[in-house]
């Protein structure tokens, strides 16, 4: 099964038990860490996810991907957290919640000599990333950034 896929169905399986479960479903990866195979499936709440809520999910999904068309799959290891305070955004939906916000944007080379900027998101568009960085709008192409995550202030 192609990894696209597989995070489609685990996508499909997931939403009606985090609805279930009074979460959203954020996320879900399934990525090669190290020499193991992650499942990775993040979720979150107003108020926040506790320990509860990924048990819940955790042992809810763990049968269903138990059947036989997850067979082909690596072994690997499930995993059922919360996005985190310094969430990554990657969805429409989740740059359009944090507008306003201040982002750390890192990019897979450096731009201007920088490899990591931080500002006020201010848009989104098919990938770009627009960011209000030292008082300056700025809009970075998708094919430069590498990564997108809220960050804390204190």
């Amino acid at each position: 099964m192609q990894t696209k896929e597989l995070i489609r169905r685990v996508e499909e399986m997931a939403l009606p038990l985090c609805e279930q479960a009074g979460v959203t479903l954020w996320d879900v990866e399934f990525e090669k860490e190290g020499g193991q195979y992650m499942l990775t499936i993040t979720i979150d709440r107003d108020g926040g996810v506790d320990i509860d809520h990924c048990e819940q999910i955790s042992r809810a999904i763990d049968p269903m991907l138990d059947a036989k068309d997850f067979d082909s799959l690596p072994p690997y290891t499930l995993c059922v957290s919360s996005a985190g305070l310094e969430r990554r955004l990657k969805k429409p939906e989740h740059f359009a919640k944090y507008i306003g916000e201040t982002v750390e944007v890192k990019f897979y080379r450096a731009i201007d000599g920088a490899k990591i900027v931080e500002g006020k998101l201010m848009g989104y568009d098919n990938g770009n990333v627009t960011v209000e960085v030292g008082g300056q709008t700025v809009v970075y192409e998708a094919a430069d950034v590498a990564s997108v995550r809220l960050t804390v202030q204190f």
